[in-house]
């Protein structure tokens, strides 16, 4: 593997630099446009260049010699995933061919923030295709447009979905930080298999239009980084907020439950680096309640489905109606689109969910809102609120998911379980933070709290990485180290 100057740099370094004229913003693009020449090829990390990149760079660059910065990420290089529309020359396809030459009517509200605070997008990422919800047998970061995107930890082993290619891309040096979108576990998933900090928000917080949708009630972008401090700041460049007060690395007075009733138990290699991280908890002066589990984890999954089928109907059919002009106008029509093209769109897994989809009925039937109450039911008031409310926690804690798994077009993917989905049913934020190494293999643990408590995951997130330091460069191996156990 050659050397890369910039591997590892954090958005604050890359700032840094910038301002003391150590780099210009051209000189950035053209690095990591460099990089992806060499790498992408074998990770299918990144789905599309901006073709313009290195135009806006010299743009950014005249602006910064006037003396007219733009915001916090002025000249900084950032990747966002293929479902978020930008109105300019690249695609905003979801990795499906049958989005292929649509065109949208605007850039999404978090890409004119990304604009506005003076990102260079440099491009689009691969993903799992429609965002993971197409097959029940599907093969995380694999779509029809963008190939089986790869995990740079260990070639032959998932980057996990959706946000695959934001996870694997970011991991890899291919820029600072990345923009995901999670309905449940697409940003903490790939950020735990590809060793990143990743952010679910709050649903709301940030704008989800121009966004291709799964569920308008869970749906939401976020920031994927290195480091916490990258994701504090991306954060802050999406809504306008300042979240530099949450980088403290004292935890004395936080109180913090251990949510070990169905997230603790599928993987003892896991379990015990979930162990040693809240031996640092304890350490930073949390207090710890264990256990605090609750109540309601395992009573609305099947609801959860359900919901997703019929907002994955509403939402599709009025993306497509929303588009400038589109290949396919409607979920039918995308559904027929796949079947002429088989040997592109499905030869590995099927389309069950989009099948699923169509047979659903509008959101005014009773088999939607019973299972939409259900959901924010027992997933808020009698879940996260009510465990929090108990034991008067300021956050959640259990491991984010096992270390991931070889890569398998045949079966699918071989999920062994994970903490993401109690605030992804709530919409209440989340966040996975770098926790060890199994067989050379990353793994996170997650937080996750009440709504809008953003700053407060944020903090424990930072004096958790500041104490361990847990993030370390991928190496591009074939395959796990397994001669090596579980590693700091």
């Amino acid at each position: 593997m050659s050397s890369f100057e910039l591997e590892e740099m954090s958005l604050s370094q890359l700032r840094q630099a910038l301002r003391a004229s150590r780099y210009t913003e051209p000189q950035l693009v053209q690095l990591y446009q460099a990089r992806i020449a060499e790498w992408n090829p074998k990770l299918k990390a990144v789905i599309e260049l901006n073709p313009d990149a290195s135009k806006e760079a010299e743009r950014l660059q005249l602006l910064r010699a006037s003396g007219k910065p733009l915001g916090p990420l002025h000249g900084i290089p950032i990747l966002i995933k293929d479902n978020i529309a930008t109105l300019d020359k690249m695609q905003t396809t979801a990795g499906s061919l049958a989005l292929v030459g649509a065109k949208v009517k605007a850039d999404a509200p978090i890409v004119t923030a990304l604009r506005k605070a003076g990102a260079v997008i440099l491009g689009k990422t691969n993903l799992s295709e429609w965002a993971n919800m197409r097959s029940t047998h599907s093969s995380s970061g694999w779509s029809g447009r963008g190939g089986q995107t790869l995990n740079p930890y260990a070639l032959d082993r998932s980057p996990s979905g959706s946000s695959s290619g934001t996870g694997s891309a970011i991991a890899a040096s291919f820029a600072a930080a990345g923009i995901g979108t999670e309905t449940d576990g697409s940003i903490l998933s790939p950020s735990a298999a590809c060793g990143l900090v990743g952010l679910k928000p709050t649903v709301g917080l940030l704008s989800g239009k121009g966004i291709i949708p799964i569920s308008a009630t869970q749906d939401t972008a976020g920031p994927m980084a290195r480091t916490v401090f990258d994701v504090a700041i991306l954060l802050g460049a999406l809504t306008g907020k300042d979240y530099s007060g949450a980088m403290v690395t004292s935890l004395k007075g936080k109180r913090i439950g251990i949510a070990r009733k169905r997230f603790f138990g599928y993987h003892p290699a896991t379990d015990k680096l979930a162990e040693d991280a809240i031996a640092v908890l304890k350490k930073l002066g949390a207090e710890i309640i264990d256990p605090a589990d609750m109540p309601t984890v395992s009573t609305f999954d099947a609801d959860e489905i359900t919901v997703l089928l019929y907002e994955l109907k509403d939402g599709l059919n009025k993306y497509f109606a929303g588009l400038a002009s589109t290949p396919v106008g409607n979920l039918k029509e995308l559904i027929a689109f796949n079947n002429s093209v088989k040997a592109k769109e499905l030869p590995f897994f099927g389309q069950e969910f989009l099948e699923q989809a169509q047979a659903k009925g509008p959101l005014t039937s009773p088999e939607y809102l019973k299972a939409l109450e259900k959901c924010r039911k027992e997933s808020r008031e009698l879940g996260i609120d009510a465990v929090m409310k108990k034991h008067k926690l300021d956050a959640l804690f259990a491991p984010t998911q096992a270390p991931t798994w070889p890569i398998d077009l045949i079966n699918g993917d071989h999920f062994l379980g994970g903490a993401s989905s109690p605030a992804a049913v709530a919409g209440y934020p989340s966040i996975t933070v770098p926790a060890g190494h199994v067989h050379g293999l990353p793994v996170g643990v997650a937080f996750w709290g009440r709504a809008n408590s953003e700053a407060t995951l944020l903090r424990l997130a930072f004096a958790y990485e500041q104490a361990t330091k847990h993030r370390r460069a991928p190496t591009f191996a074939a395959t796990a180290d397994l001669s090596a156990g579980a590693t700091p």
